[in-house]
C-alpha cells in the first residue's frame, strides 16, 4: 500500500479552514473540507462519508490544491450568456418576424413552403443575412422563434396514394350532414 505524500502544514490547514468559513459557495466548501481532511491524514473512505463525494473527486481536488492552492479549488467556470444575438438584435428580429412574412422579405419563390409563414430555414436565412450569425443547431432557431413569440408548426403531410376525388366526395358528404 502506498504511503500518502500529501500532508498539510499548520498554516495551510488554517488557510483552508478560513476559506471554508468565509465561502458562500456550498460546493467550494465541500472541496475545502475534503482537501483539509485528506491533508490531515483521514482515510479516503471516511472523507467520502463525511463530505458525500467520491474518491476520484477527492484525489482530483487534492491535486488541484497542490497545483493552485486555494484558488485551484474555486469554481473556474466563466458563466454568462453565450447568446450570439444581443438584446437589441433579438428585439429587431422579433419585430421583423411579426411585421413581415418570408415572402415579403425574400420573395415567395425564394422561401420554404409558400412564404406565408415563418419556417426554421427562413428564420435561419434571415438571421444569417441580417445579423451575420450562424447557429449550428436547428434547435437554436426554434428557440429564437419561441423567444420572439412564435410557435413552430410542422406542415401537414399529404399521402402520395391520396385520391383527391374521394377526399372531395367525403368532404361534400360531411357538409350535407
Amino acid at each position: 500500500m502506498r504511503k500518502r505524500e500529501f500532508k498539510l502544514t499548520e498554516a495551510a490547514d488554517k488557510a483552508l479552514q478560513g476559506a471554508y468559513h468565509n465561502s458562500d459557495d456550498p460546493l467550494a466548501r465541500i472541496r475545502f473540507q475534503a482537501v483539509r481532511l485528506y491533508g490531515q491524514g483521514y482515510r479516503v473512505a471516511e472523507i467520502e462519508q463525511i463530505c458525500g463525494c467520491s474518491r476520484p473527486s477527492i484525489l482530483e481536488w487534492s491535486r488541484d490544491y497542490r497545483q493552485g492552492g486555494i484558488a485551484g479549488l474555486l469554481d473556474q467556470r466563466q458563466g454568462g450568456n453565450a447568446a450570439k444575438l444581443k438584446a437589441p438584435q433579438l428585439e429587431e428580429l422579433q419585430t421583423m418576424l411579426h411585421r413581415y412574412t418570408p415572402g415579403q422579405l425574400f420573395g415567395a419563390a425564394n422561401c420554404a413552403e409558400d412564404g406565408a409563414f415563418w419556417t426554421v430555414p427562413d428564420v435561419q436565412r434571415l438571421v444569417q443575412e441580417r445579423f451575420g450569425v450562424y447557429y449550428r443547431s436547428l434547435t437554436s432557431y426554434r428557440n429564437l422563434l419561441a423567444k420572439c413569440g412564435l410557435s413552430v408548426h410542422r406542415p401537414g403531410h399529404h399521402y402520395k396514394s391520396r385520391n383527391e376525388e374521394q377526399v372531395m366526395a367525403f368532404e361534400e358528404a360531411l357538409e350535407k350532414n
